[in-house]
């Protein structure tokens, strides 16, 4: 019985293992509008699929590796357990300290944000940006990228995502309606008939029900932020054009660097070149 129970422990042990080591798997089925990337750092290769439905990002990136542009710049913010990140062109020869984040080819992109078909799951690339404070419109670095590592997901905490997300979209529905029927509304106030002012807001609940579509997270999602993990409070946010599709044990490395209280590492992490495989 011990023997079994220790067997039965290493296999459990094994299996997590192995899934906290796992490639992640593509979501969706490959199209010939797709492009691959290798990008060679210092601590071993990535390789990364662009997506093809991303097409404002997928060429810019396609170009700027093309170009060298990314040749010689630092993994310059890495957090253990939520992303490594790179692309800013003033890193090339920041000596050790210097803070980076700032840097830029000098435009942005137009944000592609198609969530729930592409999140943040372990091994997602994303574009950078700036908050929305300065940029509402969610437009992204014309440079930088992140690839996500993140912790996996309880069951229970996506449940409540796919919640919260389905109150912000009645949330806005809700208010849209009560700005197309102010005036009614300030008429029925000022007329200080309640019965008739609530009947009014009864019909406009019945519409709000009726007229919404309240949206579902795919499975596939779920089953990944809880298998793979990831960052889903970032979804819907940022602009996910691709993935990873070989090399997540380099990002791991990565991901492990001792960093400074700007979380740059100390020791200096570069992508070296980055090689088109296909386009």
């Amino acid at each position: 019985m011990m023997l079994l129970a220790s067997l039965g422990a290493n296999a459990a042990r094994q299996d997590k293992e192995a899934a906290s080591n796992a490639t992640p798997q593509m979501t969706d089925t490959v199209t010939s509008s797709d492009a691959i990337v290798e990008i060679i750092t210092t601590e071993g290769p990535i390789k990364v699929r662009l997506y093809g439905d991303t097409p404002a990002h997928r060429d810019n990136f396609l170009r700027l590796a093309e170009e060298g542009y990314y040749d010689g710049v630092l993994f310059h913010r890495v957090i253990e357990n939520f992303m490594v990140q790179t692309g800013d062109p003033n890193s090339k020869e920041a000596p050790a300290g210097k803070q980076l984040g700032s840097g830029d080819p000098g435009y942005t992109l137009e944000a592609e944000i198609l969530y729930p078909k592409h999140y943040h799951k372990y091994g997602a690339l994303a574009a950078a940006r700036t908050g929305d404070a300065v940029n509402p419109e969610r437009r992204s670095s014309g440079s930088q990228f992140y690839i996500v590592t993140g912790q996996k997901q309880s069951r229970r905490s996506i449940e409540q995502a796919e919640q919260r997300m389905a109150n912000d979209v009645k949330q806005k529905y809700w208010m849209r309606l009560m700005k197309e029927n102010a005036d009614t509304i300030r008429e029925l106030q000022a007329a200080g008939d309640r019965a008739a002012l609530e009947a009014y807001r009864q019909e406009l609940i019945a519409r709000l029900e009726a007229e919404v579509e309240v949206p579902s997270l795919p499975e596939q999602l779920k089953q990944d932020y809880v298998d793979l993990g990831g960052t889903p409070h970032l979804d819907n946010q940022y602009t996910v054009f691709g993935e990873v599709i070989e090399g997540m044990d380099t990002v791991e490395k990565i991901q492990k660097a001792q960093t400074d209280p700007s979380d740059r590492p100390l020791e200096d992490i570069r992508v070296l070149s980055m090689k088109v495989i296909s386009k």
